[in-house]
């Protein structure tokens, strides 16, 4: 499980460095995540600190620090 998060988390920083920031929702359609896998991916991208999540509002987006 823990390779399969890892690569998630690859995806999802990929996405963010070649579109910038990103809503939770536009990541889960741009990297074809399931739910799940996506929020354990951001998780471990943001306890590595290579992320920022901010929320506004009722849009939670995530950014590359």
């Amino acid at each position: 499980m823990r390779t399969e998060i890892g690569e998630a988390a690859g995806k999802v920083w990929a996405y963010l460095d070649a579109h910038g920031q990103a809503s939770v929702a536009k990541l889960k359609t741009g990297t074809k995540l399931p739910d799940d896998l996506l929020n354990q991916a951001i998780g471990w991208l943001a306890r590595e600190e290579k992320i920022v999540v901010q929320r506004k509002g009722r849009t939670i987006s995530v950014s590359l620090c």
